[in-house]
C-alpha cells in the first residue's frame, strides 16, 4: 500500500482510505462493535491507514465504534471526522450549524466518543450559509492552536468557499462525491484544489454501490437501507436506466480481467495521486476486492472508453434527493 501526502498537512495517507459510515447506519443493519472492529483491523492489516467518520453517522454511534480500534492503533491511523449536521439521539435531523461555539463543542464531543486526544483531520461536513465561512474556519483554526485538531478540511463546498476558507487557514483536504457516475468536480473544483495544494477526498467512489453491480432490484437491498426510496439513482425507472450503463462497464471490466468495482476505483485512482477514494464496506472480501484496484492500471485510451460508455448526461437521477441538494457545493 503506497502512501500519499494529505495536502499540505504533513500527514501521509494510504492511497485508498476507508469510509466508516456504513458500519453504523444507512446501508442496512449496523454492525456490532466486535464485527466493526474486525473490519477496521482488516483494513489496517492490509495497509489502509486513513479512516473517515463523522459525528452524524449513527448519531455518534460510528465514532463510538472506532474507539476500541483506536485505543489499540492510534499511532498507526490518520483519523478524520466531521461536524455540522445535527441529529438527535433518536436519529432526528435537526439542521446545520457552523457556529463557532458549536464547532468547539462538537469537537470536544467527538474527541470523547472516539476516545482520543487529537483529531488528525477535522471537516466541516456541510456549510451553513447563515454563518460566514471565515468565522467557522477561524474556530477550526483555534482547535488546531489548542492541539485538538491537526489539520482542517471542508466537504461539499464551492470553489469560492474553498478559496475564502483557505485564506483564513490552510485547508488540507476537501471531500466531495466523485466517481464514474459523478464527475462534475473535474471541471473547476479539482483544478482549484491543485492550485491551492489541497487534497481531494472522493467519497462514494463506487456510486453508493451502483458501480459494484450488486444492486439490480429492490430485493438486493437489506432492511433499513436508505437507498430504497431515498436515493434518486436507485428509484424505480432510474435504476433500470443506470444498470444499462453499469452493464457496459462490466463488459469493460471483463476484458480487463478485473471486477466492476475495481474498474470504478481504478478510474478514480487514475485521476491523480491527490485524489484519495474512501470506499466503505462491511465485508473483508469486498475490502480485498477494493484494495485490488491498486493493481489495475488504466491507460489514457481505456479511461476514454470508460467515459464514453458513461456520459454524465446519461446517468439517471441526481445524486441526492431535492430536500438535501441545497447543501451541496455550498
Amino acid at each position: 500500500m503506497r502512501k500519499v501526502p494529505l495536502g499540505g498537512s504533513g500527514l501521509d495517507v494510504s492511497r485508498i482510505g476507508f469510509g466508516c459510515m456504513g458500519l453504523a447506519e444507512f446501508y442496512g443493519q449496523a454492525l456490532s462493535d466486535n464485527d466493526a472492529e474486525k473490519v477496521l483491523e482488516g483494513a489496517l492489516s492490509r495497509g489502509v491507514n486513513f479512516f473517515d467518520t463523522a459525528d452524524m453517522y449513527g448519531s455518534g454511534r460510528n465514532e463510538e465504534q472506532l474507539a476500541g480500534f483506536l485505543a489499540k492503533h492510534r499511532g498507526d491511523v490518520v483519523l478524520a471526522t466531521k461536524f455540522a449536521i445535527q441529529r438527535g439521539e433518536d436519529g432526528a435531523w435537526l439542521g446545520l450549524s457552523n457556529d463557532p461555539k458549536y464547532i468547539k463543542e462538537a469537537c470536544d464531543a467527538s474527541l470523547k466518543r472516539l476516545g482520543v486526544d487529537v483529531i488528525d483531520l477535522y471537516y466541516m461536513h456541510r456549510r451553513d450559509r447563515e454563518v460566514p465561512v471565515e468565522e467557522s474556519v477561524g474556530a477550526m483554526a483555534d482547535l488546531v492552536k489548542d492541539g485538538k485538531v491537526r489539520a482542517i478540511g471542508l466537504s461539499e463546498v464551492s470553489v469560492d468557499t474553498l478559496k475564502a476558507a483557505h485564506a483564513v487557514h490552510p485547508i488540507a483536504a476537501v471531500q466531495s462525491e466523485f466517481s464514474i457516475v459523478t464527475r462534475d468536480m473535474e471541471a473547476e473544483f479539482i483544478p482549484a484544489c491543485r492550485e491551492l495544494g489541497v487534497a481531494f477526498v472522493a467519497y462514494s467512489p463506487l456510486g453508493r454501490g451502483l458501480l459494484t453491480g450488486a444492486y439490480r432490484s429492490e430485493k438486493d437491498f437489506g432492511e433499513g437501507d436508505y437507498r430504497l426510496g431515498m436515493n434518486p439513482r436507485f428509484a424505480d425507472g432510474a435504476l433500470e436506466k443506470n444498470l444499462t450503463l453499469v452493464d457496459q462497464l462490466a463488459a469493460i471490466a471483463e476484458q480487463k480481467g478485473a471486477s466492476l468495482a475495481q474498474i470504478a476505483l481504478a478510474y478514480v485512482l487514475a485521476k491523480g495521486d491527490d485524489i484519495i477514494p474512501i470506499p466503505g464496506t462491511k465485508k473483508l472480501s469486498r475490502l480485498d476486492e477494493n484494495i485490488g484496484a491498486l493493481n489495475v492500471d488504466l491507460s489514457t485510451d481505456e479511461i476514454t472508453v470508460i467515459e464514453r460508455a458513461v456520459p454524465p448526461e446519461a446517468v439517471a437521477g441526481p445524486r441526492y434527493p431535492e430536500t438535501t441538494s441545497s447543501t451541496l457545493n455550498a
